[in-house]
């Protein structure tokens, strides 16, 4: 069985211009599980960005969104992991995907950057793929040279609602995951959108 998450790095840049983008997906669903805990978020410098540690399901959780903007992730959640000697194999790492439709949400474990500047600079900052993620859909304009400005600015209010659903289903299923149950959660959440 995997071991369970000890951290979720929501992914997303800081400031109040970026928050209602696409590419801020990862940080609406951390701010909801947050909320859910009661669980308020305080900057921590040593690790570029603000952290809460949370109780799940019986597990012992830190929730961390980087302050570093996108392309620096790997400062924060490198800075964290390293610091309480968290494994790489215990972190979820989530964040936005233009290949999954507004609505849908996907766990995976491993594999590349698929061209997530995010994931990249996670990826190179741990010098391993062996983390968890949790792919939030926000779908793709079509062009790949609009995809930068794409996900810098924040969907219709249809597609912001598909997200929204998206994030309740991850929600539901976190549990599962952070207690180590990864195919039981993907099962249901692929299931379900």
């Amino acid at each position: 069985m995997p071991p369970p998450i000890s951290v979720i790095a929501g992914l997303g840049n800081p400031g109040e211009r970026y928050q209602p983008t696409r590419h801020n997906a990862g940080f609406w669903l951390l701010d909801a599980l947050a909320s859910q805990q009661h669980a308020r978020f305080r900057a921590e410098a040593r690790f570029s960005g603000q952290v809460v540690k949370i109780d799940l399901a019986g597990q012992s959780c830190y929730l961390l969104r980087p302050d570093t903007f996108m392309n620096h992730s790997g400062r924060a959640v490198s800075a964290l992991c390293h610091y309480y000697r968290i494994p790489v194999e215990s972190l979820l790492v989530v964040h936005d995907e233009i290949d999954l439709d507004p609505g849908t949400a996907r766990l995976k474990f491993g594999g590349g950057h698929g061209g997530h500047n995010g994931l990249r600079d996670i990826i190179s900052a741990l010098g391993s793929k062996q983390f968890s993620r949790l792919r939030l859909g926000v779908g793709h304009p079509g062009n790949k040279d609009q995809v930068v400005d794409y996900v810098l600015h924040q969907p219709a209010k249809q597609e912001r609602a598909l997200i929204e659903q998206a994030i309740d289903e991850a929600l539901r299923i976190l549990p599962l995951v952070v207690n180590g149950k990864r195919e039981q959660a993907m099962q249901q959440l692929h299931s379900a959108c």
